[in-house]
C-alpha cells in the first residue's frame, strides 16, 4: 500500500477510509525568563492611587467605594496613609446628606425598620447608605455581620448600599472611622446615612456626634418601658418610635407612647428648641413609617431656619478633631517598639504589687516621651 509523502498524518490519505485527523498547531517556543516577566508584567494588576479612588467613588463605583472603606478600616500604616488622602480629597464633595442615627435595645426590630424605612426612600427616588457597626465577640473577637442578610430587599436595592463594620472591641475607634465613611458615601452621591448602633449603651454616645438626627426605636409590652432605657440615651433622641404596633399590640403601643410622652416633658428644653416626639410603627407591615420621615423632615427644616443645623455640624467637627488625636496619640504608644517590653515588665510589677498602677503609667509615659525627642 502507498501513501502519499505529502500528507501532515497517514490516516488522512484517500486509502483510509473513514477517517480524518485535522492539522495540529506548532508548538509554542519555551518560556526564558524575558518572556515570563513580559507575562508576569502584563497580567499584574495595576496598584490604584489615591486619585483613582477618589474617581472611582465620585462616579458612583459601588466596588471603589467598598475598597476605600477597606483600607479606612484598615490598621496597616501604607492603607492609613493613602485613605487619609483618599478622604482629604473626597471632603470639598461631602456633607450634603441627612445623617440618621437608629438604635434600640435588642429584639426591637432595628434591621427590620432601617429595610422598611430605606424602601420608602429609594422609591422616592433618594439614595442610602447604611453603616452598621456589628458588635465583635470579645473572646474570638470575630463578627457575624449579618445585617446584608437580614436586610435582603434592600440590599438587592441599586440605589442602597449596606456596610456593616466589626466593633473589634473597640469602640472609638471604629466610631472614626464610620465618621470618615460617612465622608466617603457622601462623596459618592449618597444623600441619606443611617448609622446603627449595636443596641443600647456607650456606642449611642459616639453616634450621636456624628449624625443631626437621633431615632429610639423602642417596644412596648415588654416590662417597664421607662425602667428598660437610661435618661441619657432618651436626652439624646430627637424621637422616639414604638415599633411593632401591629395586631393585639397596638393599644399596648399607644399606652408605651404617652407614658413616653409625658417622662419627655419632665426633661429640660432642648437647645435646637426641637420638642421631641413620639411614634409608633410597624416595621414589618409598612405602617407609621411616612409618618416618622415627615418627623424627621419636619425637625430638619425647624434646625436649618433656626441655624442649630450647621452649628451642631461645626460642634461635631471639632469633637472628631481632638478625637482623632486622642486615637493617634494612644495608638502610637501602644505600637511604640521600644515600650512594648517595657510595658510587659511594669505589668509584672504592677501585679506583683511591687509598683503602684499610677507609678507606673507616668513612668511609662516618660520614657515614651523620651523616645519622642529628636
Amino acid at each position: 500500500m502507498s501513501i502519499k509523502k505529502n500528507y501532515d498524518h497517514i490516516e488522512n490519505d484517500k486509502e483510509y477510509k473513514g477517517l480524518k485527523v485535522n492539522k495540529g498547531i506548532d508548538h509554542p517556543e519555551t518560556f526564558n525568563e524575558d518572556s515570563i516577566q513580559r507575562f508576569l508584567k502584563n497580567k499584574r494588576k495595576r496598584i490604584k492611587t489615591a486619585d483613582d479612588y477618589v474617581e472611582g467613588i465620585l462616579a458612583g463605583n459601588i466596588t471603589t467605594l467598598s475598597q476605600a472603606v477597606t483600607l479606612v478600616e484598615s490598621s496597616k500604616k501604607e492603607h492609613q496613609e493613602v485613605a487619609r488622602e483618599i478622604i482629604t480629597k473626597c471632603l470639598p464633595y461631602s456633607g450634603k446628606s441627612l445623617r440618621i442615627g437608629i438604635t434600640g435595645v435588642p429584639g426591637v426590630g432595628k434591621s427590620t425598620f432601617i429595610e422598611s424605612m430605606g424602601k420608602f426612600i429609594t422609591k422616592q427616588g433618594g439614595k442610602l447608605a447604611v453603616l452598621a457597626i456589628d458588635p465583635s465577640s470579645e473572646r474570638s473577637k470575630g463578627s457575624i455581620l449579618g445585617d446584608k442578610t437580614r436586610m435582603e430587599q434592600l440590599s438587592s436595592d441599586p440605589n442602597a448600599y449596606i456596610r456593616p463594620s466589626p466593633s473589634a472591641g473597640s469602640l472609638g475607634g471604629v466610631a472614626r472611622k464610620t465618621r470618615e465613611t460617612i465622608i466617603l458615601c457622601e462623596a459618592a452621591g449618597f444623600d441619606t446615612i443611617f448609622i446603627e448602633t449595636v443596641g443600647v449603651g456607650q456606642s449611642e454616645t459616639m453616634v450621636h456626634s456624628m449624625v443631626d438626627f437621633f431615632l429610639l426605636l423602642m417596644l412596648a409590652g415588654a416590662g417597664d418601658e421607662l425602667q428598660g432605657i437610661k435618661r441619657g440615651i432618651m436626652e439624646m433622641a430627637d424621637a422616639i418610635t414604638i415599633n411593632k404596633a401591629d395586631g393585639n399590640n397596638v393599644d399596648k403601643a399607644e399606652m408605651a407612647r404617652i407614658q413616653y410622652l409625658n417622662a419627655l416633658h419632665l426633661f429640660p428644653p432642648t437647645d435646637s428648641g426641637w420638642k421631641p416626639k413620639v411614634l409608633t410603627c410597624s416595621a414589618f407591615h409598612h405602617i407609621g413609617i411616612d409618618k416618622i420621615w415627615e418627623t424627621i423632615q419636619e425637625y430638619i427644616s425647624l434646625v436649618e431656619k433656626n441655624g442649630y443645623f450647621q452649628h451642631k455640624r461645626n460642634e461635631q467637627a471639632k469633637f472628631w478633631m481632638y478625637e482623632t488625636i486622642n486615637d493617634h496619640l494612644k495608638s502610637d504608644f501602644y505600637q511604640n517598639e521600644e515600650l512594648k517590653e517595657l510595658t510587659s515588665s511594669f505589668e509584672n510589677k504592677v501585679l506583683g504589687q511591687e509598683m503602684s498602677s499610677f507609678v507606673a503609667a507616668f513612668e511609662l509615659l516618660n520614657k515614651y516621651y523620651q523616645t519622642k525627642k529628636y
